[in-house]
């Protein structure tokens, strides 16, 4: 009889988040991959789940998802984590589950926590109808992909790392122009969790005041026939 692959989100920040169902998973199965077992192991303990944790990372899972999935399609129970999140979600976890569909091997993927969601909430921004874009490319295609969420009029939503937001908020104000309502999430659900909405411009002379640090979340609305709006560099400020 064959497996399953279990896709098991972990908390973003707040250890507290993880779910009975996802504790349960993880100890009932016979191998837990993991992004990175040293990040992984402080959560693990605290569960005091001790089941076998291995390496599964953006590095190693086009050699290892093929003799993995068959693993599971011999009869293994195995659960797929990310350091935080929801595997597949800008992490690993494509290429297995892809693999697994191949062989019929069933999927079963748990609810559970992602950064964008809260961020997107959080934002004050229409969450009717959104992109989720991950990191934009870091060079080449960049420009291009810029240009065409700017002209979207949907909600869209960027990944960042605090070294390159200055640059990042900087390039979404020339290509969607400084007037546009935008947010930037910080450290979702850990201690110093914050979350600054202001237009463009606002925000990025906001940040170039403030280093940013912690993981970062940005919210930018989608493009409309409004007229800009005037702004009063005032920063709406949460933590």
């Amino acid at each position: 009889m064959a497996g399953k692959l279990y896709i098991v989100p972990t908390p973003v920040g707040n250890l507290a988040d993880m779910t009975p169902r996802a504790v349960d998973t993880l100890r009932s199965v016979s191998l837990v991959l993991a992004e990175d077992t040293r990040t992984s192991a402080p959560l693990m303990q605290r569960y005091e789940i001790t089941t076998p944790l291995r390496a599964h990372h953006k590095f190693n899972e086009h050699e290892t998802a093929a003799a993995l999935a068959s693993r599971i399609a011999a009869g293994d129970d195995i659960a797929l984590i990310s350091d935080a999140g929801t595997p597949g979600i800008s992490d690993p976890g494509f290429m297995l589950s892809r693999e697994c569909r191949r062989l019929g091997v069933e999927v079963v993927t748990l609810p559970g926590p992602t950064a964008f969601v809260p961020a997107l909430v959080s934002s004050g921004l229409p969450c009717d109808r959104f992109v989720f874009e991950g990191f934009l490319p870091p060079k080449k295609g960049r420009a291009s992909r810029l240009e065409a969420l700017a002209a979207d009029e949907r909600t869209f939503i960027i990944y960042e790392s605090p070294l390159r937001l200055i640059k990042t908020l900087g390039q979404l104000a020339e290509a969607c122009g400084p007037e546009r309502p935008a947010s930037v999430s910080r450290e979702i659900s850990k201690l110093h969790e914050t979350t600054v909405r202001g237009t463009l411009a606002e925000l990025l002379q906001y940040f170039t005041a403030n280093n940013p640090r912690g993981e970062i979340v940005i919210v930018v609305g989608g493009k409309t026939d409004d007229a800009p709006r005037t702004h009063t560099n005032k920063y709406k400020t949460n933590t």
